[in-house]
């Protein structure tokens, strides 16, 4: 499988484009905004676009949702608990930061996701790990020893829980009893920043400590 990333729109989220070399199959995950160099790099390699996964559907993820969609003819998957979230601005953030962007809303996934979902895309088997706390329909996907977190776990670092729907304790439990359950060599690309491993930050994460003893 092969990974390229690309930073998108005024937030500088990571989206991310999965490839197989052999079938030009391909799955996108979170768009974010502004995604013209992403459909400009499919279009060069000539993929074919098996579906676009969210993490989770904040704005800054979702923003090039319908762009995508419409010029690839895409399904998108997105958990069920964030299933409005795309048709309506105040939940997905886009209404609370004017100075960054408009209102901006999309047509519903046409999939949900849930917890221990295995999707067969590309002619690889991904699990969807529900990982709450930065939203409450957040996902991480493993794929193999990528694990596509999103707002979750960054690098010396965790997602913000003070947006709607966030919540402190539930974003501990997730990276404690789910992610940090991975093996060490499990790297995280995250939906901001540098990608990092699940050994690294067991071991140097200020906010989430291994507990020990």
């Amino acid at each position: 499988m092969n990974i390229e990333k690309f930073v998108l729109g005024p937030i500088q989220t990571n989206a991310y484009l999965l490839h197989n070399e052999n079938t030009k199959q391909a799955v996108i995950i979170d768009p974010g905004m502004n995604p013209g160099k992403l459909l400009a790099r499919i279009k060069e390699r000539g993929l074919q676009v098996e579906a676009i996964l969210l993490t989770h559907a904040h704005f800054d993820h979702m923003g090039g949702v319908d762009e995508v969609r419409k010029a690839l003819g895409c399904p998108v998957y997105l958990h069920d608990l964030e299933a409005d979230w795309l048709t309506d601005p105040r939940k997905n953030g886009s209404a609370r930061w004017q100075d960054v962007t408009e209102p901006l809303t999309t047509e519903p996934a046409e999939y949900g996701l849930d917890e221990g979902q295995r999707l067969q895309l590309i002619g690889l088997e991904f699990t969807v790990y529900h990982t709450p706390g930065h939203s409450p329909g957040s996902v991480s996907f493993l794929c193999g020893t990528e694990l596509f977190g999103g707002d979750v776990l960054f690098k010396q670092s965790v997602g913000r829980t003070d947006l709607p729907g966030g919540n402190e304790r539930d974003l501990f439990d997730s990276i404690r009893g789910k992610l940090y359950k991975l093996p060490a060599e499990v790297r995280v690309h995250p939906g901001h920043g540098p990608q990092t491993t699940i050994g690294y930050e067991m071991n140097n994460n200020p906010y989430v400590p291994v507990q020990r003893g």
